[in-house]
């Protein structure tokens, strides 16, 4: 008679950092990250010296041409208008600001785009994360989504874009909130698995973008800079053991 080999409630190897939980033998092993812990602010585009993607304003007043605000943009009481067609995503070309024909109006000026602020915690711990993050200064009312977002790294040439997910179920469910009057919010979620953090090829974000038409789109982000408007990011670090 073959004889019962011992059940392992938790093997943990500790030079790769990684545990996993075992039945009697009759189930694999299942692996799990490190646990992360981390805390995050929010930027915008300007302060990673790149040209704001989803904004515009209007240089010469009644010109019907807009362009994207960067850090040399000074007027913080202009206000702020969508492009009258799709502006696709350029991040790392800062030449790449118009002009774009003018869309409609947003409601706010740059200064008030500028106001917001983001700020929160995440842990990842036994294969489920937990994001805790507060924003202020928002869009007061204003609908929003939370992205998680992929760049390849180094980054192509020419650019090709992000690969965007939306934060939690991959119908987008999860991922919208609504301001409060005074632009202010909270976003609680508990997800499984964990987020995937930065690697070595990919760069792993979190975005935050307001829709100035009040929708979303469930999977995917809408239109860039015409009706979906990245306001602010963090940039997540690289996983544990890079």
């Amino acid at each position: 008679m073959k004889p019962q080999l011992p059940t392992i409630a938790l093997l943990v190897l500790a030079q790769g950092g990684i545990a996993f939980a075992e039945s009697s033998g009759s189930e694999g092993a299942v692996p799990y990250d490190p646990v992360e812990q981390m805390t995050l602010s929010f930027i915008f585009h300007i302060d990673d010296g790149m040209a704001e993607q989803d904004v515009f304003y209007e240089k010469v007043p009644g010109s019907g041409e807009v362009f994207r605000p960067t850090a040399a943009t000074r007027d913080m009481d202009a206000p702020l208008y969508a492009p009258a067609v799709e502006v696709p995503h350029n991040f790392l070309d800062t030449f790449d600001t118009g002009p774009y024909p003018k869309g409609p109006a947003l409601g706010l000026t740059l200064g008030e785009w500028f106001a917001a602020e983001g700020h929160g915690t995440y842990v990842c711990k036994d294969g489920t994360g937990k994001l805790d993050l507060q924003f202020s200064h928002l869009v007061p009312n204003g609908v929003y989504t939370i992205w998680h977002d992929f760049m390849v790294w180094p980054p192509t040439d020419p650019f090709i874009g992000t690969y965007d997910l939306p934060f939690g179920a991959r119908d987008g469910s999860e991922n919208e909130f609504v301001a409060d009057a005074s632009g202010s919010a909270r976003f609680e979620r508990t997800i499984t698995p964990c987020l995937q953090l930065t690697g070595e090829h990919l760069v792993a974000d979190l975005a935050l973008a307001w829709h100035s038409n009040g929708k979303t789109y469930g999977p995917l982000p809408g239109e860039f800079s015409t009706v979906t408007h990245v306001q602010m990011y963090v940039t997540l670090p690289p996983r544990t053991g890079l």
